[in-house]
């Protein structure tokens, strides 16, 4: 708590299901925009609707959006666009200019859905589907858009039927601030940690950063991810995101899973995915083999000398 400087701190600790939670005053029932940390929940609504066989991993994107696929992105599946192997670039390239503005804010409000789908039809993907790695919040958004497309529900209500409903998490949600929530949402901060942040509003992006939660929701959430079994609807994806499916740098160093990134231990593999907006952080671990979950939050925006993640990764390696 002290390592980390920010106006809301939370450090949510699981160990085979005894829970410790330090934060500072009020900011344990706040609940907070975790960016990027959204994409582990989007990889087990992809594995569960897989598993049910509503879509399949290697379907073509393209074709999910019930036109003749262009040949540039028509060999790009499902399964490139979450594991970051589309060949799509990080953004969309037309995204910059109408972000700038913004960028400190809102950076992502001014691109609504259709021009996410859009730009990934019209797409020039920098190298051939499946052969090299590059973290991309326009795949995973368009991922999003696809599921959407083929199950014909839109992203809010395809997340909560099959993901936040069946694991309890009353106190999630990717609609935005204040949607069906009885709590505050936390507010964000700029990097001094004094001037406040506006409410993310994510755009045509919501499946690679919409998630809001709070901290006893995360660890829900991750619990899940320990015990698959206490889950029976949703037990085969929660084991499928665990299965490591491919490896990257120098000697193939960094391992990850459908959607997590994945580092070995003493005790097996960690699993952990970090996120930020504009003005919160986010950090989501488990550890199998020490039954060990962290959910760390924190308002106030990502700074180059930043504690945080650092700080919650320490967490993981040491609760258990």
């Amino acid at each position: 708590m002290r390592a980390v400087d920010a106006p809301d701190v939370v450090f949510a600790v699981s160990v085979h299901g005894h829970r410790t939670v330090r934060s500072s005053p009020g900011a344990e029932g706040l609940r907070y925009e975790i960016g990027s940390a959204s994409k582990p929940y989007a990889g087990l609504l992809l594995a569960g609707l897989a598993r049910a066989g509503r879509v399949a991993y290697d379907d073509s994107a393209a074709a999910c959006f019930g036109t003749r696929p262009p040949r540039r992105v028509e060999a790009i599946t499902l399964r490139h666009l979450i594991t970051h192997t589309s060949g799509l670039p990080a953004l969309p390239r037309d995204f910059y200019r109408q972000a700038l503005p913004h960028w400190t804010t809102n950076p992502f409000a001014g691109y609504p859905a259709h021009r996410v789908v859009d730009a990934f039809l019209g797409a020039r993907p920098r190298h051939r589907p499946g052969t090299r790695w590059h973290y991309s919040n326009f795949a995973v958004s368009v991922l999003g858009h696809a599921l959407s497309a083929a199950t014909r529900t839109g992203w809010d209500a395809l997340m909560e039927e099959q993901v936040l409903a069946p694991l309890g998490l009353a106190g999630t949600t990717t609609s935005g601030a204040g949607a069906g929530f009885d709590g505050a949402d936390a507010v964000g901060h700029a990097g001094d940690g004094v001037s406040e942040v506006p409410p993310l509003r994510i755009g045509g992006f919501a499946a690679a950063g919409a998630v809001r939660a709070t901290p006893h929701d995360m660890l829900t959430f991750l619990e899940a991810h320990l015990r698959p079994e206490r889950t029976p609807s949703l037990a085969d994806a929660l084991r499928a995101v665990r299965r490591p499916v491919l490896r990257r740098g120098l000697g193939k160093a960094h391992t990850h899973t459908l959607t997590w990134f994945q580092h070995p231990t003493d005790d097996g593999p960690a699993y952990f995915h970090c996120g930020a907006t504009s003005g919160q952080q986010a950090f989501l671990g488990f550890c199998p083999g020490t039954g060990t979950a962290v959910a760390a939050v924190a308002s106030r925006r990502f700074r180059r000398s930043d504690a945080f993640v650092p700080t919650a990764y320490g967490v993981l390696f040491g609760a258990g």
